[in-house]
């Protein structure tokens, strides 16, 4: 399995290799640009055979032994605060990767703005002055976009993640043991943001209800590092009031992470409601 790589017509380049889909745009002195895009496609082929080395061990449900490599470690150490619950250091495993190849684009380099988008979980760098405008798409059978969050470098956030109830099989990347369409969290970094978007979606929940069809990870998905653990496969019919328990579940644990420093901010939607957690809220633009 080769990694490829691709300047695209409109400025980004594109990292492919195995299951990572990276997107990067980089602003800056086009010689700057030029260089920073080399060193993202030199350092690129090398992340995931190394992650593929300490794969049995990134399965484990944390706490667990830190793996070795630098990759491998950024997962672990994003998901270790939250080893209080059932997670494995895959949770981190998309942000962790974005976070990698931006520190390779940007090393050295003197550059305005840049992104690693690697579907749809993002680290970003901000020079002093310069900001960003990440859409939100709160439905993945239903695309379209629904508000933006403005990125400024004034802010401590320099991660991006998303995650919600589309799953392998369904449109999405991974599984949700919740009902949120999207939770998405902003944080110090991308690694840091997926594995905090992944446990306050699982929190937006409403157990035991009829309307919420679940099955076990590992009949959708046999390598699955969730086992049989059952994860959301269908969401029927909710009134209001449903929904905006199952958003409060959500933001009553993100509000905590806030308070603890784990993440920046947080947008929750379900059903077309919506949630906001940090101080202060994520800075929501319409689309």
């Amino acid at each position: 399995m080769s990694s490829f790589s691709a300047l695209l017509p409109d400025g980004r380049l594109h990292l492919q290799h195995g299951p990572i889909d990276c997107l990067c745009r980089a602003w800056g002195a086009p010689a700057e640009v030029r260089a920073a895009y080399a060193q993202a496609a030199q350092a690129f082929p090398a992340i995931l055979p190394a992650l593929c080395d300490e794969l049995a061990l990134l399965r484990e449900p944390l706490p667990a032994a830190r793996p070795a490599g630098l990759v491998a470690r950024a997962m672990h150490d994003a998901c270790l605060p939250f080893a209080g619950r059932f997670i494995t250091p895959m949770a981190a495993v998309a942000g962790a990767v974005a976070d990698a190849v931006l520190a390779a684009l940007c090393r050295g380099r003197a550059l305005e703005r840049a992104f690693v988008n690697n579907g749809g979980d993002i680290a970003f760098h901000l020079a002093p002055g310069q900001a960003l405008r990440c859409g939100l798409v709160a439905e993945l059978a239903a695309p379209a976009l629904d508000g933006a969050i403005l990125l400024r470098a004034e802010g401590r956030a320099r991660g991006l993640a998303t995650s919600g109830r589309a799953c392998k099989g369904q449109g999405g990347r991974s599984f949700s043991l919740g009902i949120a369409d999207a939770v998405t969290v902003l944080a110090a970094d991308a690694a840091r943001a997926d594995a905090a978007a992944t446990v306050i979606a699982n929190a937006v929940d409403l157990p035991g209800h009829r309307a919420v069809i679940r099955r076990k990870a590992s009949d959708i998905d046999p390598d699955s590092d969730l086992g049989g653990r059952l994860v959301t496969w269908d969401l029927g019919a909710l009134d209001a009031g449903e929904v905006r328990a199952a958003l409060d579940a959500g933001r009553r644990l993100a509000d905590a992470l806030a308070r603890a420093g784990l993440i920046e901010g947080a947008v929750l939607a379900l059903r077309q409601s919506v949630a906001l957690c940090g101080t202060p809220h994520p800075e929501l633009l319409s689309a």
